[in-house]
């Protein structure tokens, strides 16, 4: 990822580069520490593997408990999201007129799979593990330090937003 983003800055190739990069990691399930991988039982968890020392991006474990789901969020930054153990729907939301506008459908990633966020291709949306009933990981790169970057929740309501920074559960 250093030689990717040294060699192609812009978000665009740093995306595509890091959706490639992302696909191999994820298609292995047998690299990453338990202590990592540990869900909590009433939200999800978000734990740090690897930051960029110059915060041009971040690696980061999210960790999701049966059910377990996040609010209607953004990231104010480019993210790629690999799925490595279970799987997980994502519904995008829009803004329109100050109010945010649910998309129709939600999309399923399955292990092996990507997806990506960004402010130029669509950043707010509401995660949620596919299953009721067991754990699912999903890898996330984010182009800075995703623990520090301070974002926005959203009321799905009246698309109100309030400013929040998440953090790592192993900080």
């Amino acid at each position: 990822m250093d030689a990717a983003l040294d060699a192609a800055p812009d978000e665009p190739r740093a995306v595509e580069t890091c959706a490639a990069l992302l696909r191999e990691l994820v298609a292995h399930d047998d690299w990453l520490p338990e202590d990592c991988s540990r869900p909590h039982p009433v939200h999800y968890q978000q734990y740090l593997l690897h930051r960029d020392p110059a915060d041009r991006y971040s690696v980061v474990s999210f960790v999701w408990g049966p059910g377990q789901r996040t609010p209607v969020h953004d990231h104010c930054t480019w993210g790629v999201i690999g799925m490595l153990r279970g799987a997980e729907y994502s519904r995008a939301y829009a803004r329109e007129d100050g109010r945010l506008i649910p998309s129709s459908t939600e999309e399923r990633i399955e292990p092996g799979q990507t997806t990506c966020v960004s402010p130029s291709i669509g950043d707010i949306h509401l995660v949620r593990n596919a299953y009721d009933d067991r754990v699912s990981i999903s890898i996330h790169v984010y182009g800075t330090d995703i623990g520090k970057q301070s974002r926005h929740v959203y009321d799905a309501e009246t698309g109100a937003a309030k400013s929040f920074v998440s953090g790592y559960a192993n900080a």
